[in-house]
């Protein structure tokens, strides 16, 4: 069984609560217990883990890579200027999935420019919560 590991970035935390436009009205609890119920129907094995920091993203990062055969990152905020996050993906070398909720292409224009996606096998954004289930489908099907 493939084991993933999901990486929220800051203020992912507040899913449902901010910015319900945007982001949609899902909680930050709900959309784990549907990535979990989602996994497990794709025979993945799924471990969720967020953080508002960003040593933490990377400390957990590189432990990911003797774990897991897979990572799906939502950056948050980190995604447009965090080099130390795109070396941490860089140096894993684990299949790594960027996800967001929104069209960060069709936001401010900051948010049209990640440093993360160069590392990554691949951009999921704009489908809501769905990219992250988009994401599970992709590491399943690999």
């Amino acid at each position: 069984m493939k084991k993933i590991l999901v990486i929220h970035g800051p203020n992912l935390n507040l899913l449902g609560e901010r910015e319900p436009g945007v982001y949609g009205s899902t909680s930050f609890s709900e959309l784990n217990t549907m990535m979990m119920d989602r996994a497990d129907a794709l025979g993945l094995e799924c471990e969720i883990f967020q953080s508002n920091h960003e040593g933490a993203i990377i400390d957990k990062l590189h432990s990911a890579r003797t774990v897991f055969d897979g990572v799906i990152i939502n950056a948050g905020a980190y995604t447009h200027y965090s080099y130390a996050i795109h070396d941490a993906i860089k140096d894993i070398r684990i299949p790594c999935i960027e996800v967001h909720i929104s069209n960060i292409h069709a936001r401010e224009g900051f948010r049209s420019n990640s440093v993360i996606s160069p590392v990554c096998i691949g951009t999921i954004a704009g489908f809501g919560i769905n990219s992250y289930f988009l994401a599970l489908q992709q590491f399943a099907m690999m």
